[in-house]
């Protein structure tokens, strides 16, 4: 990657529904669930669980602009844009070169597969400690 690497973009699904802008409610519901995850009660989740659940959900900020080196302090000419400029495509920031769209959505899904089976698990546990208390 470049030294300009772009944050990572939010989930599109969570639980195998649809996911638009995410709510402070579905926000706080992800947190509760690393909390759980991570051995903890969910309803006393940290401020360290939201923020990672927000940046799971929501993808990462990326508000540092790049630093003005020597290089690109300069301008050197006027940048004349014509109409008739078809442009031309860029490469996606957040992807490797080499990897596809296809091949991050299957690599986002597997996480979030993850992170319900961690969750699955921590409830079959909670379960189980109830039955033997």
């Amino acid at each position: 990657m470049n030294d300009y690497s772009q944050p990572r973009p939010g989930k599109i699904e969570v639980h195998g529904n649809g996911l638009g802008a995410p709510s402070s409610e579905e926000v706080e519901s992800r947190a509760r669930e690393i909390a759980m995850i991570d051995e903890r009660n969910p309803d006393e989740f940290t401020d360290a669980d939201w923020k990672q659940a927000r940046r799971e959900l929501m993808g990462e900020e990326n508000n540092m602009p790049p630093e003005e080196t020597s290089d690109n302090a300069d301008l050197t000419e006027e940048w004349s844009v014509v109409a008739s400029s078809k442009g031309h495509r860029l490469p996606r920031p957040d992807a490797d070169e080499e990897e596809t769209v296809g091949e991050h959505l299957v690599i986002d899904g597997l996480e979030e597969a993850a992170h319900d089976q961690m969750l699955q698990a921590r409830r079959e546990e909670i379960e189980q400690e109830g039955d033997i208390l």
